[in-house]
């Protein structure tokens, strides 16, 4: 394990600067909103915010205040943060990121997490934090081709053991949820519990004939849901490198995609800022300019790590040795599929925070996270 600090150059703030000056802004239809994408007002805006009034050394300190770590395992560099609880007794917890997200998607849940007594919590069910930056992602080295999830989850294994933890528990979101079950499948006589967000996945068409008619409405439902949004695995799987080339050389072009993907994610609001603080999101971006990876955090896609057969969205492999909790599981349809292939003990309806509830509703995210280990620890 080598310390590591992140100390983007000045130069590259001074290009970033210099980029965002000059932007050459495409036309709009007038009165239309979001219907056509990202409304060129609203970029504007958020754009002048990250030029002038978005300070990066200041949450570039504030991530350094988080202890950080270089190691290697399988032959790639791996960035990490490792902070360690006050309480003796805490246990280890293995954080994996979503897409398009980082190690800063986490950043406001350590220290509910890691130190529950200085938020008004039980310190007895404190917790030893891990975040590590997934391959492609951050200050971590990208994957080669036919990287999987079963390979992250080994590596995510080794570096725990590596850690000194022996005995841990498994959480995530988004992509994150594919990678903790499977953690607890390669190492399930080390992992004590797998809490995930949103649900194990989402039915494919191979369920359909099992559903009953009320399960069938809900499945419709759901396939309104998600082609009403702009299919970024259709994309990703396609050509992540045409895409990336933009996204590397106009933050702009950057800027414009993570927000119609967080507007998409955080649904039930105007605009992304009014789930997340508008900061938390750009020093999300940030980090995706300044370490080059908005292309290569791409790749799972097109590797087709979530991808079922039929296109839909695969259920991660099940594994019933370890118990599993999700937040925010959504309906009883989802349940009756997830409990197929896994033990599920902890299923609580509603959920007061977006896709990404770890950004918007940390305290919330946090409670949930600690009332599902409480009784496997």
């Amino acid at each position: 394990m080598t310390p590591f600090r992140i100390d983007v150059p000045q130069s590259d703030l001074d290009d970033l600067s210099d980029r965002l000056a000059r932007t050459r802004w495409p036309r709009s239809l007038p009165g239309t909103g979001w219907s056509r994408g990202v409304p060129v007002d609203y970029l504007r805006e958020l754009t002048e915010h990250w030029a002038s009034g978005y300070d990066w050394r200041a949450h570039e300190a504030r991530l350094n205040d988080l202890p950080q770590f270089v190691t290697q395992i399988d032959g790639l560099d791996v960035h990490l943060l490792h902070v360690r609880s006050p309480e003796p007794d805490a246990l280890p917890l293995l954080l994996t990121h979503g897409w398009p997200n980082s190690v800063v998607e986490f950043t406001e849940l350590i220290g509910p997490l890691a130190d529950p007594r200085a938020h008004g919590a039980d310190p007895t069910q404190a917790f030893h934090v891990v975040v590590p930056s997934v391959p492609g992602y951050g200050f971590s080295q990208a994957p080669p081709a036919g990287f999987t999830i079963d390979r992250l989850a080994r590596m995510w294994a080794e570096l725990m053991a590596n850690l000194g933890y022996h005995r841990y528990g498994t959480q995530g979101g988004d992509l994150g949820a594919y990678v903790a079950p499977r953690v607890a499948a390669v190492a399930p006589e080390r992992v004590v519990g797998v809490h995930i967000d949103g649900g194990f996945g989402f039915p494919t068409a191979a369920d359909v004939p099992e559903m009953t008619a009320a399960e069938r409405a809900e499945w419709e439902q759901m396939q309104q849901w998600m082609s009403g949004g702009v299919d970024h695995h259709a994309l990703l799987r396609a050509a992540p490198q045409t895409f990336s080339y933009a996204w590397n050389d106009s933050p702009v072009g950057l800027l414009a995609w993570m927000m119609q993907k967080f507007k998409e994610f955080t649904m039930t609001v105007p605009t992304p800022e009014q789930a997340i603080d508008r900061d938390h999101l750009l020093t999300n971006v940030s980090l995706y300019w300044f370490t080059g990876t908005s292309g290569t955090s791409s790749w799972p896609m097109y590797e087709r790590l979530t991808v079922a057969d039929d296109g839909g969205f695969a259920w991660p492999t099940g594994q019933r040795r370890v118990p599993s909790g999700v937040y925010g599981g959504g309906s009883a349809l989802m349940r009756r599929l997830a409990e197929r292939d896994n033990t599920i003990v902890h299923w609580p309806q509603g959920n007061p925070g977006s896709h990404f509830v770890a950004m918007d509703e940390p305290l919330a995210h946090a409670a949930d996270i600690r009332a599902f280990f409480r009784g496997l620890r």
